[in-house]
């Protein structure tokens, strides 16, 4: 059987259409449980992708540390998780803590899935 210690798992999460302050705020929210590839004084990193602002990180999720809260976000936040199966669904239930999460769209592979959620404030902000 498998345990979240024997997964060596990493997601990529990609935020559209959002402020570079509600970006923020998201991958804030999510490091306080995973490691990422950015320091916690870091600002997003971002591209610009055919007119409109691409917000990108690297989340390793089989280690979690912290506990996820409520957060505030000034405007809804398109979000694409990329990874292995048991990774995004572990990522996902973590943004289920911390915002209102739906699911907009889902593409499944062999070996990943990429799922694209909406986030909206968590309901206890």
């Amino acid at each position: 059987m498998n345990t979240a210690q024997e997964h060596e798992e990493s997601v990529v999460v990609t935020l559209t259409g959002c402020s570079r302050e509600d970006a923020d705020a998201v991958f804030r929210a999510l490091g306080r449980s995973y490691d990422s590839d950015r320091a916690a004084h870091e600002t997003p990193q971002y591209t610009k992708r055919q007119d409109r602002t691409v917000w990108t990180t690297t989340f390793e999720v089989s280690h979690p540390h912290g506990k996820a809260e409520p957060v505030r976000l000034a405007a809804p936040v398109t979000v694409e998780l990329q990874g292995g199966y048991w990774a995004v669904d572990r990522m996902t239930e973590t943004l289920e803590t911390s915002f209102d999460v739906r699911q907009e769209g889902m593409a499944a592979g062999d070996q990943e899935k990429d799922v694209q959620l909406r986030l909206a404030s968590g309901v206890h902000t």
